[in-house]
């Protein structure tokens, strides 16, 4: 089908123009799906005079029951990066939703590491035991006193569906109903996009052609 031409210049109906900014629509709220992970778990925390993010490898999409590399890049005021030398750091693991004072479902060792232009920043390797949402808290003291103030970071992430999902070990504690509404959030989500842009595309399609 051809839209009619009006001098020299493409004209497009009202009703099409509608259809159009529809479709923007759809695609524009996928992008917003698929990124949302990732938005989140990039953005900085700030706790007294320290800053911080968290990056997940592989490409910020953790998966339950595989090995996720966390680092986390910290800065205190004035831009400077903080490395694990200089800072007693500990990081601890909550399912969400949790309660104050409950214990960590888990806690990790801190090693330095070196990614992207970071030397020797605090990172772990974590093995969320099932698909949902989980909060990862960082606190740390100065090495030297007076170099930073202690500090709390605390980022929430949504763990995927893996290939193989971890018992927990007795005394973890893990709220297994809060736990279920949440399996697979991301994924499902992803795919809702992917579906509504398709047809979203099948109807503006169809609607042009009878028009």
């Amino acid at each position: 089908m051809f839209l009619p031409i009006n001098r020299g210049k493409l004209t497009i109906s009202p009703a099409q123009n509608h259809k159009i900014k529809y479709l923007l629509l759809l695609v524009l709220s996928s992008l917003i799906v698929t990124t949302n992970t990732q938005v989140l778990a990039h953005t900085v925390k700030i706790s007294e005079d320290v800053g911080g993010t968290v990056h997940l490898e592989p490409n910020d999409n953790p998966r339950a029951g595989e090995i996720t590399q966390a680092w986390f890049a910290l800065t205190r005021k004035g831009g400077k990066v903080i490395p694990l030398k200089d800072c007693h750091c500990q990081l601890a693991i909550y399912a969400e939703p949790h309660a104050v004072g409950e214990p960590a479902l888990l806690e990790p060792p801190l090693k330095p590491i070196q990614a992207e232009r970071y030397q020797g920043i605090p990172g772990a390797e974590v093995t969320f035991p099932k698909p949902g949402a989980y909060e990862l808290q960082l606190s740390g003291k100065p090495v030297t006193e007076g170099s930073f103030k202690p500090f709390e970071l605390k980022f929430v992430v949504t763990v995927a569906t893996g290939k193989a999902i971890v018992t927990p070990q007795p005394g973890q504690n893990v709220n297994e109903s809060q736990q279920g509404t949440t399996i697979g959030l991301a994924q499902p989500l992803i795919w809702l996009g992917v579906l509504l842009i398709s047809g979203g595309i099948v109807v503006f399609l169809v609607q042009m052609k009878k028009s």
